[in-house]
C-alpha cells in the first residue's frame, strides 16, 4: 500500500475515489506472448482489436476483480464504471457491474479506447523494426512518448483525449466513486494526468513492466480536498493464476499463467 499526494495546488473538485483498471487478460495478450515468444513478426488474431474478447483466465480474471469489489463496503465501492468500448474492457467493466447490481452503472467512453496502433496494429517489436526500419529509428530518435506511427498515435494524442475524462471527473462526479476500466496506456497516461508527471517519470514506471491484467490504481480525496494515491497496480490475491516475481531493481513484477493458444499454421505469422 502506498499514499502519495498527487495535483498538489489543484483547485478543482474531485470523486471521492477514483480507481484505473486494466482489462483481464485478453486472446490478444496471448497470441502476443506466443508471437513474441516465438520470434513472429505478425501477431495472429481473429479479429480487429476494438473485438478482441477475453480470453478464459481474462474472463475469471474479471470475476475475481467484481469478487474485490464485493469485499468493500457498501460505501465505498464504486457507483459509475467508465469503460473502453473495446469488447475485453466491457467485459471486464460488466463482471463488475453485475456484481454491483443495481447500485452501479457502466459509461461506454470512447476516449478511454485503446491508443492506436496504425499502421503497426499486429506486428511484433522485432517484426516492426523488420519492416519498418526508417520508422523504427525515427522512434528512437523521438522516444515512445511522442512518436506517433502513420495512422497510429502517440502517448500524446492520447494524453490529449484523457484530459477531456479528467475534466468530466471534475465536472459531473465530484463527491461520488467512479472506476475506470480501460487499457495499459490508458491507465498509465490517466497516471500522467493526475499525479501531474514529465515524460521521464510515466517512462520509468513503463519501463519497470506491463500493468498488470485486472490490476488496480486507487485514488482517495483527502481532507483538504487534494487528491491521493492510494496504491498502483495493485492485484488482488484472489485473481487466479498469477505468479509474483521480483523484478531487478526490487520493484513487484506480476505474469499471468498463459492459457492454452493454438499456433497458427506455417507461413500466416
Amino acid at each position: 500500500m502506498q499514499t502519495n499526494r498527487v495535483m498538489e495546488g489543484a483547485a478543482a473538485q474531485w470523486p471521492d475515489r477514483i480507481w484505473v483498471v486494466r482489462h483481464g487478460q485478453s486472446t490478444g495478450n496471448v497470441a502476443r506472448d506466443y508471437a513474441e515468444a516465438n520470434d513472429l513478426n505478425i501477431i495472429a488474431l481473429e479479429h480487429r482489436d476494438a473485438d478482441v474478447p477475453l480470453s478464459l483466465l481474462g474472463l475469471r480474471q474479471s470475476q475475481a476483480l467484481a469478487a474485490w469489489v464485493r469485499e468493500l463496503s457498501k460505501d465505498k465501492r464504486p457507483q459509475i464504471i467508465l469503460a473502453s468500448p473495446y469488447i475485453r474492457a466491457k467485459q471486464t467493466a460488466q463482471a463488475v457491474v453485475d456484481m454491483l447490481g443495481g447500485d452501479g452503472r457502466m459509461i461506454i467512453d470512447e476516449r478511454l479506447r485503446e491508443k492506436e496502433f496504425g499502421i503497426l496494429d499486429r506486428y511484433t517489436r522485432s517484426g516492426f523494426v523488420s519492416a519498418f526500419p526508417q520508422l523504427a529509428e525515427q522512434r528512437r530518435l523521438v522516444g515512445k512518448f511522442y512518436f506517433r506511427p502513420p495512422g497510429g498515435e502517440s502517448w500524446c494524442d492520447v494524453i490529449l483525449r484523457l484530459r477531456g475524462v479528467v475534466g468530466d471527473l471534475q465536472r459531473n462526479h465530484v463527491g461520488g466513486r467512479v472506476m475506470i476500466v480501460a487499457h495499459q496506456v490508458i491507465v498509465n497516461c490517466m497516471r500522467y494526468l493526475l499525479e501531474q508527471m514529465d515524460e521521464q517519470t510515466l517512462l520509468d514506471i513503463d519501463r519497470q513492466g506491463d500493468v498488470p491484467n485486472c490490476g488496480v490504481t486507487e485514488y482517495h480525496v483527502a481532507k483538504d480536498g487534494k487528491l491521493l494515491l492510494i496504491d498502483a497496480n495493485f492485484v488482488s490475491p484472489n485473481l487466479p493464476d498469477a505468479v509474483t516475481t521480483v523484478a531487478p531493481g526490487g520493484s513487484s513484477e506480476v505474469r499471468w499463467e498463459p492459457v492454452h493458444f493454438v499456433a497458427p499454421p506455417p507461413g500466416k505469422a
